[in-house]
């Protein structure tokens, strides 16, 4: 694989438990190409959410090498790592993490605004409107339903044009119909921007969408 866009070599992570360090990843080793679309899977507790989160630089390993389109994330500190998911990746989270005192439009901008970027605002419409939801931009989140939220974090995600997409079980929280509509649209995204996908799932179907599925269990690759 020439030049990979994620490159993991002996990534171990240890976490702080009540009883000692708990080794959560034990040496990944794994490279996602340009363009490729991946699916983490495996049962709960497998270490399929932290794997995405070090790919993310959410995290840091413990110890080995995480690398994301050719820069070492380790040596960054927490304001470069920021900069870097800023201006190259989008970050979906089963939870949304929407802000609730800002608006559908506001929340998509955020990302653009701490960029710079001057037309903020007429790209996060141009967004919202290609999620579907072009006339929600003046509602709040606790005005909007679960998978409203979600487009809008879709939308978020995505108005950078990351060349790194991460989703975090991104439909876990929604019924079947909405889920599926949910990860039509985030292919879709990926189709539209070009970006390399890596998402955690539990869902057989999503995990057949994707042109290859790594599968987790104790911590190392299955």
């Amino acid at each position: 694989m020439t030049d990979p866009v994620l490159d993991l070599t002996d990534a171990k992570l240890s976490l702080m438990g009540n009883a000692g360090p708990v080794d959560i990843l034990r040496g990944i080793t794994l490279s996602v190409a340009r363009g490729e679309t991946v699916g983490l899977t495996g049962p709960s507790g497998s270490g399929k959410s932290s794997l995405l989160m070090l790919m993310g630089g959410l995290e840091r390993a413990t110890s080995g090498r995480v690398a994301a389109l050719g820069q070492d994330l380790g040596p960054m500190d927490e304001d470069a790592l920021a900069r870097f998911r800023r201006d190259h990746m989008g970050v979906v989270f089963q939870s949304f993490h929407l802000i609730p005192t800002m608006t559908a439009i506001e929340n998509i901008a955020t990302p653009l605004e701490l960029a710079g970027a001057r037309d903020a605002f007429e790209r996060a419409e141009a967004e919202l409107e290609a999620v579907g939801l072009g006339h929600r931009g003046g509602h709040y989140p606790s005005q909007m339903s679960g998978g409203e939220q979600q487009r809008v974090a879709l939308a978020r995600a995505a108005v950078t044009r990351p060349e790194i997409l991460l989703a975090d079980e991104p439909t876990g929280n929604l019924d079947g119909t909405t889920g599926q509509a949910i990860m039509d649209l985030l292919f879709g995204l990926r189709d539209r921007h070009g970006a390399t996908l890596v998402l955690v799932t539990h869902a057989p179907d999503l995990a057949e969408r994707c042109d290859r599925v790594i599968g987790l269990a104790d911590g190392v690759l299955a």
